[in-house]
């Protein structure tokens, strides 16, 4: 399957005709992309892949408020693609979506000029899980996991890790539960992540808001192989408002803003 899609993506045509809502195909699946705004055509672009959740396709990312304005105010060219069924296949390791997601990355470096030390990844919900899974097996250069309200077994081996791991999960969530650890550890979401990058102690920092309803806990760990952090909030299920589009002015060393 990965050797089809590859060879697929190295023969297509170099121009994309497809944007938002138009679908780019690939072999016998597809994905959506939106570039941000006011690009020169040459730029080496950012890219920020990311796996929707259950029951939603790559449209929905590419036109999402809290997704889309982050990226495309940012210079940032923003990857959707469409899982089978509207859903991914993350449970287990060697999965069909990490050839899949690593085909659409061989077909978009026919297209753009990507910046290759600037691949980020993310997701929402079972496409957080799928983020994780893709971050575990991907031979891609991952410049940091941007992951919403999804995990995988945080015993899962990932010596493949991200440097850079960025989380947030409501405490509250019935969805995709929020993994308590021990005594009711509310820093296990990122065990995973902080054994494979030997992250000792975590640091608390200054809560922050993007709306003043949601306040967010952050834990930070500076690791011998990387970065931790993980936000907290006392809700549910959902995409927090200026989350994605606050990590990626860290990344950038900009000041927060929103969106």
């Amino acid at each position: 399957m990965r050797l089809l899609l590859l060879l697929f993506a190295l023969t297509t045509s170099p121009t994309l005709a497809c944007e938002l809502s138009t679908p780019c195909p690939l072999a016998d699946r597809s994905y959506h992309l939106r570039e941000p705004d006011e690009w020169d055509g040459q730029s080496p672009l950012p890219v920020l892949l990311h796996f929707h959740g259950w029951g939603r396709q790559g449209d929905l990312i590419v036109n999402h408020d809290r997704i889309a304005s982050a990226t495309r105010k940012r210079g940032v060219l923003l990857v959707a693609p469409n899982g089978i069924g509207h859903s991914w296949s993350f449970w287990s390791p060697a999965s069909r979506d990490t050839d899949f997601a690593e085909a659409v990355l061989a077909d978009l470096r026919q297209h753009y000029p990507i910046d290759e030390s600037r691949i980020y990844v993310s997701g929402y919900s079972y496409g957080s899980a799928m983020a994780w899974r893709f971050a575990c097996e991907t031979d891609t250069e991952i410049a940091a996991l941007l992951s919403i309200s999804g995990t995988i077994d945080q015993s899962t081996d990932c010596t493949n890790a991200p440097s850079e791991i960025h989380h947030v999960h409501g405490l509250d969530d019935t969805v995709m539960n929020f993994p308590f650890g021990p005594g009711g550890d509310t820093t296990f979401p990122v065990a995973l992540w902080r054994r494979e990058l030997n992250c000792a102690t975590g640091t608390p920092q200054p809560q922050w808001q993007a709306r003043e309803w949601l306040t967010f806990t952050r834990t930070a760990w500076d690791c011998p192989q990387g970065n931790v952090t993980l936000d907290t909030h006392p809700g549910g299920h959902f995409i927090p408002h200026g989350w994605i589009a606050r990590q990626l002015d860290t990344l950038f060393g900009l000041p927060p803003t929103y969106p």
